[in-house]
């Protein structure tokens, strides 16, 4: 399984071969390092762990972080043969064309209705109704309570997201660069998790 972590950094147009107009996200995928090998004998289940962003000089971050060598550490479970602790893995591990799964964190939102969170309708706007965008009856005569997870306002997104098929429309492996048809999830700075087939 390839696999690397990457921060988006901004979404932006290309033209492909017929001189048609690609909306892309420009990731900064890598260099990640393998900071450690999970076998079945030692921890019960097959993987690597990779980490992403050196801090080379000893500082604040460094020291917080319990003396870790890299900003970001991420596992990856059955991805782990043929690696060793140390391996580099860069963006050319992908090829243009290719699909490829990312999650990433959501943008939040903070506290949004339920129109707005759930899509719920909104009801009619006559005279002599006051109760426009609000969710209405929420309970029922059995059991005498509100069920859990009902749909409600609340905080919305900030939740882990995770899209599928998105076609790399182009690799810069000088720059680290990796160019993905479509949208992402989060803001622009925020840590991804790229996995190819």
């Amino acid at each position: 399984m390839k696999f690397i972590l990457g921060k988006k950094l901004e979404m932006m147009q290309i033209f492909d071969e017929k001189g048609n107009v690609v909306p892309v996200t420009l990731i900064e995928a890598g260099p990640c390092w393998v900071s450690q090998i999970k076998t079945e004998e030692k921890d019960g289940y097959n993987g690597a762990q990779i980490g992403f962003e050196k801090i080379e000089k000893e500082n604040k971050i460094k020291k917080t972080m319990g003396g870790k060598p890299y900003r970001y550490l991420r596992e990856v479970r059955n991805g782990g043969d043929g690696l060793k602790v140390g391996d580099e893995i860069k963006v050319s591990i992908f090829e243009e064309g290719g699909n490829v799964k990312i999650s990433g964190i959501s943008k939040g939102k903070g506290f949004a209705g339920a129109i707005k969170r759930w899509g719920f309708k909104d009801r009619a706007k006559v005279h002599g109704h006051k109760d426009m965008r609000r969710v209405g009856s929420i309970g029922c005569r059995f059991p005498q309570r509100v069920i859990k997870g009902k749909k409600m306002p609340g905080r919305m997104g900030t939740e882990r997201v995770s899209v599928k098929n998105l076609k790399v429309a182009k690799i810069d492996p000088e720059n680290n660069i990796l160019a993905v048809k479509g949208a992402v999830p989060g803001r622009k700075g925020i840590l991804l998790e790229i996995k190819g087939k």
